[in-house]
């Protein structure tokens, strides 16, 4: 049985391959795509192929490159030292963008609640959760959310979950702040984070805010965001830099005492390890199936795999017209 599969054989080159599908492990599933989501800024720098020598992202990508993370696939079979699947079941892992996938528990039973389209924002939505944790984000918390991207995007939404007194969102482009206002953002500010400093003061009453998140994963935005952040506050490093050799820091942390706090994935510390990633998951389904959040509308273009070399070719030309990008592997 062969599988349709996309690979970056190089810098900005991208297949569709027909390759050998996977074998049923015994203790794992064989399932076939319904529907992929791309994580438009991991993916583009990937595909692009720009990073810091010795930095995780150029020990991760190695070309040939399968990209992709975000996977909702129906099971076609199950391994006889497996429990509690079977031929059918919905299931979402952090498989590649694959036409067949073989991959072992834990994985998440997506409930009929939510649909396949949903259920592809689980990765990103329990990376966007993780941050959220580490920032210790409470009730009447006032907030600035830096980059309305995909991630950007969530963050906003589980602040108004947790409760959020203030959420303010700021990009460059005006459609992503609208959709951030329709989804949770008290406030929008059209313009960069070095702009941003008189929208953030005008409503925090002068305090600035208790947390900000930086979700651009541009080393510029860092030093621009810190001056954003109150006294004792936090700054939360969410969108992941291929270049922080260029990441500069400000006196705010000295002399303002700004704690720095990074998150990468869904790893927690020890006293949050309850939260795995499938348990996270879960929490976002909850969410997604009761309308405390919501997804579907996020979706902004949907691709057969067939166009992959396409899309990436225009992520990187301009993101900022497309928030959640999909491949819908039932068009081949």
């Amino acid at each position: 049985m062969q599988s349709k599969n996309i690979v970056f054989t190089g810098k900005q080159q991208v297949e569709l391959r027909s390759e050998e599908a996977p074998a049923l492990p015994a203790d794992g599933l064989l399932a076939r795509t319904q529907v992929s989501l791309i994580s438009t800024g991991t993916e583009s720098i990937c595909y692009r192929g720009e990073m810091d020598e010795g930095t995780h992202w150029a020990n991760w990508v190695k070309y040939p490159f399968y990209p992709g993370y975000s996977n909702v696939a129906v099971v076609e079979e199950v391994g006889a030292a497996v429990q509690g699947f079977a031929p059918g079941d919905r299931i979402f892992s952090t498989a590649n963008h694959r036409q067949i996938i073989a991959v072992k528990p834990p994985v998440v039973k997506i409930p009929a609640s939510i649909s396949d389209e949903e259920a592809a924002w689980s990765k990103l939505a329990t990376i966007a959760q993780t941050a959220v944790r580490r920032a210790e984000l409470r009730m009447g918390a006032r907030v600035v959310v830096i980059g309305l991207g995909p991630l950007g995007q969530l963050l906003v939404q589980y602040a108004r979950v947790v409760g959020a007194e203030e959420i303010l969102a700021v990009d460059l482009a005006p459609g992503r702040l609208e959709t951030a206002g329709a989804h949770g953002a008290t406030q929008t500010f059209a313009g960069s984070a070095a702009d941003a400093l008189p929208f953030v003061q005008e409503h925090t009453d002068g305090r600035l805010a208790d947390v900000v998140f930086d979700a651009t994963g541009h080393y510029a935005v860092f030093p621009l965001a810190l001056k954003l952040v109150r006294n004792f506050g936090t700054m939360m490093l969410t969108g992941d830099s291929p270049h922080p050799s260029k990441q500069t820091l400000r006196a705010d942390v000295i002399t303002r005492q700004v704690s720095i706090r990074g998150t990468h994935n869904e790893n927690l510390p020890p006293d949050q390890a309850e939260w795995t990633p499938a348990r996270q998951a879960q929490l976002f389904h909850a969410y997604v199936a009761r309308g405390q959040m919501r997804v579907d509308d996020l979706i902004t273009s949907r691709f057969s795999p067939a166009e992959a070399s396409a899309v990436y070719a225009m992520l990187l030309e301009n993101r900022t017209e497309t928030l959640g990008v999909l491949f819908d592997w039932r068009q081949l």
